[in-house]
């Protein structure tokens, strides 16, 4: 779970102490959740051809996932692992990065169609659609500050909208720095935030590198990797703490690391692997587990193609 300070960018003692009360909240409910989910199945089936990219969870017990291959958004029960589409897909729609936040409220990168919504999920229907100009594919997000931040995987920017009800409009902050930028196909996609709540990290896939990024400039600067020489294939992020979970989606793989508060540098703790992945992209956490969505990208996509999620325990 990130922390989301109450400032964009700097959190106020009152933010710290609250989220402290926050995290021992969390805590107790995630036991809860621990407790329960020793029954819960540890993988279930998605509609075929649905393609999915994205995850998100909030309190639980429900997950959100995105479809590639239309934008449609399936919740599933993680009590029972039954589901249902509560956004319906479009031709040339997509949904990759997901995130719920605490009012209900459901933000989802639009990948190759470049657009940004936001789904209220107590009442499944849309309350913002944003289109950024720039060109590119919308891959992940993370919530910070009163802010929803996004990567674009074909430019070197970040994208921004306001959380809740706000209405103060889409914001481009382009990243600089020690960034690098791929001529072509995809650079940054997965984003978390900092354990001190200061800045954003970033994964830069092809290269296999992560990048801490101050949310106010665009300046990134490389967090240096100990124990490990990259993270190529370096896709969804999750942070708990002080550790770090990085989804290595064709490696079929979880790097875990520990990272230093301002997340200059992450050394590396241990790796996760298991033999029902198939290309995991994106995973989020509930009580003591990970549940990823498994892409399958080395399988030709069709109508018939299966798909599923899977849960793996932290350890």
């Amino acid at each position: 779970m990130s922390l989301t300070p109450s400032s964009p960018f700097l959190p106020s003692r009152r933010t710290v102490l609250g989220g402290a009360l926050a995290a021992a909240t969390v805590a107790l409910g995630a036991g809860t959740a621990t407790a329960a989910d020793r029954s819960w199945p540890t993988e279930f089936p998605l509609p075929n051809g649905f393609r999915p990219e994205g995850i998100a969870i909030g309190s639980g017990p429900y997950a959100y996932m995105g479809s590639l291959a239309d934008g449609s958004v399936r919740r599933a029960d993680l009590r029972t692992g039954e589901g249902r589409t509560v956004l319906a897909g479009a031709t040339g729609g997509a949904a990759t990065g997901l995130k719920l936040d605490r009012d209900g409220l459901l933000y989802i990168s639009g990948g190759v169609s470049g657009s940004i919504r936001v789904l209220d999920t107590r009442t499944n229907r849309l309350t913002a659609t944003y289109q950024p100009t720039t060109a590119g594919f919308v891959n992940d997000v993370i919530l910070y500050g009163d802010r929803a931040w996004f990567t674009n995987s074909n430019a070197p920017v970040l994208y921004t909208v306001p959380r809740g009800k706000k209405k103060d409009g889409l914001r481009s902050v382009p990243l600089g720095g020690e960034w690098e930028q791929a001529p072509t196909g995809i650079s940054a996609n997965g984003i978390e935030t900092t354990p001190d709540g200061r800045a954003l990290i970033i994964v830069n896939s092809p290269i296999g590198k992560l990048f801490r990024v101050d949310p106010k400039t665009g300046h990134a600067t490389t967090i240096t990797l100990k124990g490990a020489a990259d993270v190529v294939n370096g896709d969804g992020l999750v942070r708990v703490g002080n550790t770090l979970y990085v989804v290595q989606n064709r490696l079929n793989l979880i790097t875990v690391f520990d990272l230093d508060a301002g997340a200059r540098t992450a050394t590396l703790r241990r790796s996760i692997t298991d033999p029902r992945f198939d290309v995991p992209t994106t995973a989020a956490r509930l009580g003591n587990r990970l549940y990823l969505v498994n892409a399958r990208f080395t399988t030709p996509p069709t109508p018939e193609t299966t798909y599923n999620a899977v849960a793996v325990p932290l350890r």
